[in-house]
């Protein structure tokens, strides 16, 4: 539900503000995808920061989420955190498209 992706998205973008960075770093060089992700989420945090409470129109980048990590499937050889960035975006995508 809409309504749940309204509940979950301030504490699941902090972590992935947190842990976005420093996968960027460690597995940038191995898996440059990991740049199209966070282009991506940049673009979501910046629609639902201008939203407000209302809840922004995310489709597309969902949609371009989902292409990019080929409907999230973990990399192999990532670690933990890589691992929690795919999983915390497709919780994300999955309240927002109430699946």
């Amino acid at each position: 539900m809409i309504t749940k992706f309204n509940e979950i998205k301030k504490s699941e973008f902090q972590k992935l503000d947190f842990v976005l960075p420093v996968v960027k770093r460690v597995h940038g060089g191995n898996h440059p995808e990991i740049f199209e992700v966070s282009k991506v989420y940049d673009t979501i945090s910046n629609k639902v920061e201008a939203a407000g409470t209302e809840t922004p129109s995310l489709g597309e980048e969902f949609k371009q989420l989902r292409e990019i990590t080929n409907n999230y499937t973990i990399p192999d050889g990532v670690c933990e955190s890589y691992t929690a960035v795919y999983n915390i975006l497709e919780k994300v995508d999955k309240a927002y498209n109430n699946k």
